[in-house]
């Protein structure tokens, strides 16, 4: 029988969490049906003392299944985050200096004997647009820069591109620019801030009609099911949060194929929780703050991916 685990969420404000979406949410439901204690905390919280990294105002949580009324909270208190079986870092972006100390402080947590998931050092260092730059072959053509004459330079050779800043989600600020388009420049010279931030620029894959696939590795176990974000009518953005509509299905030979090949590398590097992003067989995100569609998929397919992450969390904290 597994002991009774006490589980940390590091998370946005909880009265703004969606429950009936939120993948958070689905994972304290799955922890608490185990017996398990959750709390949570916000980023804000994080403070480091006489050598001790500290979450003050964490609160105890009863979680529900009614979703308009999903938690009550107990009384805040100020804990050492090693009173905790596991912290769970699902804050999201943006990825902001403010992200970056809260995972300088996570990661001295974890020299104290912290179990954090996802690992605080793994997350900074892999940026969900450029990470996938490790893996060159399962990407589309691609570029990296800041310089228009680049950019411009790409565009003419491909014809057909998806512009994107490297610190966006949820489908913000992404554009598709053909080479005849009159507004091109004005893109590249919002997109860069005239020369000063660096973006991604992607071959546009026609395959987006037919989604903009998620697919979910967990503890190195890659979930057999993906999510596909499907644009709306003359959208090029499948993104739940730009009015994609999510369906879930069986993984391609193609995506099983990346998904497999990734995840032992991205376990081993602590990363519990990952949602790939994969348009036409291309790999295009590695999301790694906090990936969600786990709701979705359950809830089409019955296959229960909080509870593969309670699973997970079990053995990492049996170990």
């Amino acid at each position: 029988m597994t002991r009774k685990l006490k589980l940390l969420f590091i998370l946005d404000p909880l009265e703004g969490l969606k429950a009936y979406k939120d993948s958070s949410v689905a994972m304290m439901r799955a922890a608490v049906s185990r017996g398990h204690e959750v709390w949570s905390v916000q980023r804000a919280g994080l403070a480091w003392r006489d050598g001790v990294v500290l979450g003050t105002g964490c609160v105890p949580l009863e979680v529900f299944e009614d979703d308009a009324a999903w938690y009550c909270a107990g009384p805040a208190r100020a804990l050492p985050l090693a009173a905790f079986d596991a912290v769970m870092m699902r804050q999201d972006p943006p990825f902001d200096f403010e992200y970056v100390t809260a995972t300088w402080l996570l990661e001295d947590a974890m020299q104290a004997g912290v179990r954090v998931f996802n690992n605080p050092r793994a997350i900074r260092d892999h940026s969900e647009k450029l990470a996938i730059t490790e893996f060159t072959q399962f990407m589309a053509t691609s570029l990296v820069a800041r310089d228009a004459a680049d950019i411009n330079a790409f565009i003419d050779e491909l014809g057909d591109v998806i512009l994107k800043p490297l610190d966006g989600m949820g489908g913000s600020q992404i554009f598709r620019v053909r080479k005849d388009d009159p507004n091109r420049n004005v893109i590249i010279e919002t997109l860069t801030g005239n020369g000063a931030r660096t973006i991604m620029a992607q071959r546009y894959l026609a395959q987006i009609a037919d989604g903009d696939k998620r697919v979910l590795i967990i503890g190195g176990e890659v979930v057999p099911f993906a999510l596909a974000r499907i644009p709306q009518a003359g959208e090029t953005r499948g993104n739940l949060a730009a009015g994609g509509r999510g369906v879930a299905m069986a993984l391609t030979a193609r995506e099983r194929e990346i998904a497999e090949y990734l995840a032992p590398i991205l376990w081993q590097r602590g990363l519990l929780i990952v949602g790939l992003d994969v348009i036409g067989g291309h790999l295009t995100e590695i999301n790694v703050t906090s990936p969600t569609c786990m709701v979705e998929i359950a809830a089409q397919q019955g296959f229960d991916v909080a509870g593969l992450v309670i699973d997970k969390l079990e053995q990492a904290c049996a170990s």
